[in-house]
């Protein structure tokens, strides 16, 4: 065994201490160190794909420092290395960070994991960390007819901050259809295209974290000369805001200054300004001065598109059909769709899978919450209709016929059993007193106790009314 293993698997002994084991096991367990370049001071560790080094980064990076640090030294530098297509090592690249932005990389100091101090004196205003995550360009952005006009808004205000036409900009959707990315985004384009603009994104609770504290030190004025500093200022999740008056009263100054001054403000909400609970009317008003947009669940065509782009970023293998069924069957959010892949790729990875839609449909079911299939009477007429080589229109008619009555029978007790319809409800259907599908049903429940044949037909009859 080589020096270099053997000092990563010291360092694995750290990292497998201060973490529960299904996650070691899906992010470390697979990960082999293949080099060590004393005279540089650096370590390269073989990984499964470029997903996993944007995991690890983002997760486990401190952990990670921690562990090369005592092993190798503090000056020690770490470089990843991945086969771009799956098993082949004649693709594998190296690469010494995650960074699909190295021109925004390049053109700024960036301080981590400093969060810009609204009570630090900086004679360079331009030098601030933006707080900006470089992976979340418009580049990886998917686009389709859901979130269009705000991406394209979006990458307007970036390219053209001069003009002030979107100022504020305020975006509004469910959680995880992709508002944190899109306002990243804006700001590494606005960084790229002009590295002196001070741009600064930050969450909401940071905001009010700050202000707290500068409250107790009694630096407002503080707080509010570096905020007022800003060019462009990218506020998440404002929601959070509701309720805390003296929070929204020093934001409403701050926002009244910056747009005075034609800078740009850019603000992200999970519900409208109008729906704003506990907000201050005059702080309303003002998100509505320029543009609110909506960022809407995704369709099908974003949900399709960007299966393909995780599972090409990942080097997985995945048919069209499983990305159909996955982006079929995954509907709320991008977040969602991602925790799926995560979920594959550890699959794929650590138990050696191949990627099929039964694999799929089971990662789903312990990922995702799938909403129950709704049932009405219309869809159970249609498919006992269908079951029994009928026209649907019948069951709705006078006839008496046996196999008509029988049929029509059966939509009654399927209605009320499985779609919990009232007695009332369905004799309103089909022109029917409740007293008749009273006795319809129990009917139907004694032809079962006797009649296996029957009993069967209505077991499949219901099991595909779920699927």
């Amino acid at each position: 065994m080589s020096n270099v293993t053997q000092q990563w698997n010291r360092c694995l002994d750290v990292i497998k201490a201060n973490l529960p084991a299904e996650q070691f096991n899906v992010w470390f367990a697979p990960i082999v160190a293949v080099d060590y370049d004393q005279e540089n001071e650096r370590v390269t560790l073989k990984v499964p794909s470029r997903f996993f080094v944007e995991q690890i980064e983002e997760r486990y990076i401190n952990l990670i420092s921690l562990a090369l640090k005592k092993e190798f030294g503090e000056n020690v530098k770490l470089t990843y290395k991945y086969n771009v297509i799956g098993s082949d090592d004649a693709s594998a690249v190296e690469q010494d960070m995650d960074n699909p932005s190295s021109r925004l990389m390049t053109q700024q100091k960036i301080r981590r994991p400093r969060v810009a101090n609204p009570f630090e004196q900086d004679d360079q205003l331009e030098d601030i960390d933006p707080q900006l995550n470089l992976r979340y360009t418009f580049e990886n952005y998917c686009s389709s007819m859901s979130n269009k006009l705000a991406v394209s808004i979006g990458q307007a205000i970036a390219e053209h901050p001069e003009v002030k036409t979107y100022n504020p900009l305020f975006v509004f959707g469910a959680t995880g259809v992709g508002k944190t990315h899109l306002l990243q985004a804006i700001g590494i384009k606005l960084k790229e295209n002009e590295p002196r603009k001070r741009v600064l994104y930050v969450s909401s609770r940071m905001f009010e974290s700050q202000f707290t504290t500068a409250t107790l030190q009694k630096k407002i004025n503080d707080f509010i000369n570096f905020y007022e500093s800003i060019d462009v200022l990218l506020l998440d999740d404002i929601q959070f805001f509701a309720g805390k008056n003296k929070t929204q009263n020093t934001f409403f100054h701050i926002f009244n200054h910056l747009h005075q001054h034609q800078c740009q403000l850019v603000m992200s909400s999970d519900r409208r300004p109008s729906d704003l609970d506990g907000m201050e009317p005059r702080l309303i008003s003002r998100f509505k001065w320029g543009m609110t947009v909506q960022l809407e669940k995704p369709d099908y065509e974003l949900r399709r598109k960007f299966l393909a782009m995780k599972a090409s970023q990942d080097g997985l293998k995945i048919s069209s059909e499983v990305l159909d069924f996955i982006a079929t069957n995954v509907t709320e959010s991008v977040r969602e769709l991602e925790g799926v892949m995560v979920s594959l790729l550890a699959h794929a990875t650590m138990l050696n899978q191949d990627i099929t839609i039964d694999l799929a449909r089971s990662v789903i079911g312990n990922t995702v919450r799938v909403a129950p299939k709704q049932l009405t009477f219309e869809s159970i007429a249609e498919t006992v209709a269908d079951f029994y080589n009928l026209p649907t229109d019948v069951l709705y008619g006078k006839s008496r016929k046996r196999e008509i009555s029988d049929a029509r029978q059966l939509v009654m007790y399927l209605a009320k059993k499985e779609a919990m319809m009232s007695s009332t409800s369905i004799g309103a259907k089909l022109d029917r007193t409740h007293a008749t599908v009273l006795h319809a049903c129990i009917q139907i429940e004694q032809r079962m106790s006797i009649e296996k044949d029957f009993c069967r037909e209505v077991q499949v009859i219901t099991a595909s009314l779920t699927q």
